[in-house]
């Protein structure tokens, strides 16, 4: 696996610009190795046992209540960089020890119109796991580590669809199953996940008119 490569330039070309002002922000992409049960899929590009770390936003929050997401939040002044903010936002988040975590590298920013944020995902690598779990209920309801094989699954894969105003929004979905039950991936972290994994060629066939309700 060299996620190393994945750098540069992966995201589709119908992501919004933002047109002045964005706020930098950077997310934790930490994949490890599993520390519980293996994926029962045989993918193709990835092992059973290679996880990727994820959490559920509390339902009362005013952005984004209740999705799937990595551990994300905005650069402090006191970050150094995106590297820095996105270990920071991980251990204050889920308890991530960031001594743990080799950094790959960075991807090319996200540019999201709707909230005005300019984010940067962070590449990483879980050489030394450490004990995660929800810190603060009001931000988060639940974290939990995915076998990607899950993720990769045609089976699990389809689209959400947002309609609103007259339009209608799309974006690639994951349906995973966890102790914590079944969650639903889409939106931003589900455009993320599609996107790098097209870049590292480890995306199966799935099938792209699958509509996957939301809640």
């Amino acid at each position: 696996m060299r996620l190393a490569e994945a750098g540069g330039s992966v995201w589709p070309r119908e992501v919004p610009q933002i047109t002045a002002d964005p706020r930098p922000a950077a997310v934790l992409i930490l994949f490890g190795v599993l520390d519980g049960r293996p994926s029962g899929y045989d993918a193709d590009a990835v092992s059973s046992d290679l996880d990727v770390l994820l959490l559920a936003r509390a339902t009362t929050l005013r952005s984004h209540p209740g999705q799937v997401a990595f551990p994300v939040g905005r650069l402090d002044p006191a970050d150094d960089g995106p590297v820095a903010a996105a270990l920071r936002e991980a251990r204050e988040e889920t308890g991530l020890d960031p001594a743990g975590v080799e950094v790959l590298g960075t991807l090319s920013e996200i540019p999201l119109d709707y909230s005005r944020h300019l984010v940067t995902p962070v590449l990483g690598w879980w050489r030394h796991p450490s004990p995660v779990g929800v810190v603060d209920e009001a931000e988060s309801t639940a974290v939990f580590r995915v076998p990607v094989a899950d993720l990769l699954d045609p089976a699990h894969r389809g689209v959400t669809v947002v309609r609103r105003d007259g339009q209608e929004f799309r974006s690639p979905g994951f349906l995973v199953t966890h102790q914590t039950g079944t969650h639903l991936v889409w939106g931003f972290t589900g455009l993320v996940l599609d996107a790098l994994f097209t870049r590292l060629g480890w995306t199966e066939p799935w099938d792209r008119d699958r509509e996957i309700p939301l809640d």
